[in-house]
């Protein structure tokens, strides 16, 4: 039996799981999410805990018993406390600003990158170098924050670009010299 699966996710108070259909939804003090439920895959709430289960031992099913629970599990941590990721620009003279709900980006390209944020994520900037991307989907926080990432990712000569906070750079020497 999976291991991740068979662990029972608590619920805070406030924090509400209900089926409705082949969905499961979750609602929070942050907000309300909803994800399908996979075939054979049963979820039971009792005791302000959410028990999965699944109902034969294929191995489709038993990775949907594992994913469904660490799903779950995120959508419970996101309703109830949020998720953020934040991201930091290396490079002379790179900057992010925000221009409404709009970021726009300088990075060192002749015309400014802009970015509108998906429904559901907030962006903040801290400084010009450093901003925190904040949501209650995990998912759609992570996409955001790659998203962003593929406009200048960090390069291994000079370990410019933009890169997630205490993200270790992997560096290159450059070439040693002509004959």
């Amino acid at each position: 039996m999976s291991r991740i699966g068979r662990k029972a996710i608590p619920l805070p108070k406030g924090t509400t799981v209900t089926l409705k259909g082949e969905r499961i939804v979750v609602k929070g003090a942050k907000g309300e999410l909803e994800t399908p439920l996979m075939p054979g895959i049963a979820v039971a709430i009792e005791d302000s805990r959410v028990l999965v289960s699944r109902d034969n031992d294929e191995k489709q099913t038993c990775a949907w018993h594992g994913m469904t629970r660490a799903l779950v599990a995120n959508m419970v941590t996101g309703v109830t406390e949020g998720f953020q990721k934040t991201l930091e620009i290396v490079g002379v003279g790179w900057r992010a600003q925000m221009q409404g709900k709009k970021l726009v980006l300088s990075l060192g390209y002749s015309h400014p990158v802009e970015y509108d944020p998906p429904e559901g994520i907030e962006i903040v900037v801290e400084n010009p170098i450093k901003f925190i991307v904040k949501g209650i989907d995990k998912q759609i926080v992570g996409e955001t924050c790659a998203i962003i990432r593929s406009f200048r990712p960090p390069e291994p000569y000079h370990g410019k670009g933009i890169r997630y906070q205490n993200e270790q750079i992997i560096r290159k020497a450059g070439k040693t010299g002509a004959k």
